[in-house]
Order: structure tokens, then sequence, then C-alpha cells
């Protein structure tokens, strides 16, 4: 028998948010990981905040927040606040009860940018690797770096002379309010002569020979091998030095002085950068270019090169997970330093994902 439709809407429910999140759902474990996290930060979190004043909104529900748009890759703060508005699980996870007003979404953005300025991202990336390494995920001894390129937010029509002379406009009709169509062709552009006007830190570069060039970015991760986790990360401006300096940048931050292994892609095949790793005590584990020097068969010979080379190919999981999920494939903001605190965001998600996978297998 057809069952009849319900018209009435029940004013009151008797069922608890935390009653509607299934026991076994996998978000119940990573809320109680990111909880963990933000009590270790109170005392930083409170060193933030003047002691008189209007309340601002509470640091750990701007975090949980944007955990959540990194997590579910949520394009806009604006659609984040109509999912925390409407979705039950949202809410749940932020910490706001059933009824409690949601922010408008350029105050939740403002109030975000007083964390971006006190680099709360690399202190929440800290703690997720100290409690990686709590947990014994972590070894000290091998490590793999790579960079990969972040496409900012501009187009190439705003790559213009920084003395002000454009591209020549086409003369062709305009409907409405479109920008004019600008022919580069014959042009001889260069980050030393041109810049984008609406994103001063973006360079034009290309990633690899063939592939066209982008306005863009580059984002580090140093990986640890045993696990395939994240244990610092880096954002500079593109250049065709950026990864090597990088690379000796995160190396140099290692705690401790020890002999260790790391990998690389051919892109670092360098005399100079492997020198300088040999001095922090640091194996170069290189893949070589035909005829590189970077290393020779004092290392290569060794099982250990072997393995690094194909335990290296394991970064570009995190990249993948951070382009197709992580939000970081092209940029939805502007700036280095908000690109830092996405892409600083986005891997420490990462690791939080891979991190519960491997205490749900223990």
């Amino acid at each position: 028998m057809r069952g009849s439709e319900e018209k009435q809407v029940d004013a009151f429910s008797y069922v608890s948010m935390e009653d509607r999140i299934p026991a076994k759902h996998p978000i119940r474990p990573f809320k109680q990981m990111v909880n963990e996290i933000l009590r270790d930060m109170d005392a930083d979190l409170d060193g933030l905040y003047a002691d008189s004043g209007r309340p601002s909104i509470a640091p750990e529900y701007l975090l949980r927040a944007s955990i959540l748009q990194i997590l579910y890759s949520i394009r806009s703060e604006r659609q984040l606040m109509d999912q925390i508005d409407f979705n039950i699980m949202f809410r749940w996870f932020v910490g706001l009860g059933m009824d409690a007003p949601v922010w408008d979404h350029s105050t939740f953005t403002k109030n975000r940018d007083r964390l971006l300025e006190s680099d709360i991202a690399r202190l929440f990336f800290r703690k997720v690797v100290e409690r990686a390494r709590k947990k014994k995920f972590l070894s000290d001894d091998h490590f793999t770096v790579d960079g990969t390129l972040i496409e900012a937010w501009a187009s190439m029509k705003s790559f213009q002379p920084k003395d002000g002379e454009g591209g020549k406009a086409d003369s062709g009709p305009q409907g409405g309010d479109r920008d004019p169509e600008v022919d580069f062709r014959g042009q001889m552009r260069s980050n030393d002569t041109y810049e984008s006007k609406t994103d001063g830190d973006a360079r034009l570069y290309k990633k690899s020979k063939g592939s066209e060039s982008k306005l863009a970015y580059l984002g580090h991760v140093l990986m640890e091998n045993r696990s395939g986790l994240a244990v610092d990360v880096e954002v500079t401006l593109a250049s065709g030095t950026a990864e090597r300096d990088a690379a000796k940048t995160m190396s140099g931050r290692l705690e401790g002085r020890k002999r260790r292994t790391l990998g690389a892609d051919k892109g670092y095949d360098a005399a100079d950068f492997a020198n300088d790793l040999r001095e922090m005590d640091i194996t170069p584990h290189i893949a070589q270019k035909k005829g590189g020097k970077s290393v020779d068969g004092r290392t290569t010979r060794h099982e250990g090169y072997a393995i690094s080379q194909r335990k290296r190919k394991r970064v570009e999981e995190i990249f993948g997970w951070a382009k197709t999920v992580g939000l970081i494939r092209k940029a939805k903001v502007r700036g280095k330093a908000k690109i830092n605190w996405l892409f600083t965001m986005s891997i420490a998600v990462f690791n939080l994902v891979r991190m519960r996978n491997m205490e749900a297998k223990a």
C-alpha cells in the first residue's frame, strides 16, 4: 500500500546532534584529534586576544570551520557559512548548538585574518606533527622533498608591464562590462618587467618543459618516508631555484644533528645543493639527470638509495590529495601570506586524515 505524504512539520526534535552522527562515522575520531590539538594550543590562542573589549568569534570555531572547508572542498566562505547553517554534522563539528546563529561570511573572514597574521596555521601543523611523533608514526632517518605548482587566482590579462603600458587591446566590439581582449603575441614577458595587477606576489612560471606558463606560487613538502606524513611545509614565490632553496630551509629545521637521507627528483640534481646537504650531515639521494654530478657511485650503489627513489614517489599522494580535495590546485586567495595559510592547513588536514586511518588499523 502506498504511504501518505506527511505535510505537518515538527516544531521540535528530541534527538540530539550527538545522537544524529553515526557512532562509526569517520568524522568522530577526526574531531577527537582536532579537539586534542586545539586544547594543546589554548595558551597560544589566548595570547592573541586582549583581556577587555567585545568578544570575538572563538578561534576554535574558526579553525574547526577552516578544517571543514578543506576536508569537504568548500570553495568559499559564503558557501561554508551556508553549510554550517543547515548541515547538522557541520554544526556538531564546529561546536555550535542547533539554534546558534551562524556568522556572516565577511565577519568570519575578518576574524580569521587574526589567526593568519599570528601564523597559527604553522603552530597547528607543528602540533599535528608532534601528535604523529608521540604515536610512533615517524622516524628521524629518511625523508623526501618535493614541490608543486599552486596556480594563482589571477588572470593572465592581469600580467602587465610594471611601467603601466598594457598589451595591444583588440579593437573588436565588446559586450557589456566584458574586459577588452588583449593580444600578447610577439611580446616577451618576464617577471623582471611584468607583474600581476591583481596578485603582486604571483610569478609567471612553468613546472616542466613543454608545459604552459602560469601565474603561480610553489608549495614545498618535506615528507617522512616510513609513514608518508609531511613533517614540514613551505610556500615560496615561483622561481627556478625555489625548490632547492626551500629544501635546504626545511632540512635545516630538522631537530638534532644526525646522519639522514633526503630523496628528491631530478629537479634537485645540482652539485651545490648536494654539497649543502652533506654539510648538514644529510646524504643526498637525488635522482640523476644525464651527466648529473650531485651523486656518484659511492651513493647510488647502496640499497638505501634505491629504496629512497621508490619511497620518494609517495610525496605525490600528498600533493594529489591537497589538489583534488584540499583546494590548492588553483588557490581562491591572493598573496603569499594567505597562500601559505591555505597550503599549511591543507597539508595538516592531509596528515590528520592519514593518521586517522593509521590509528584505525593499529
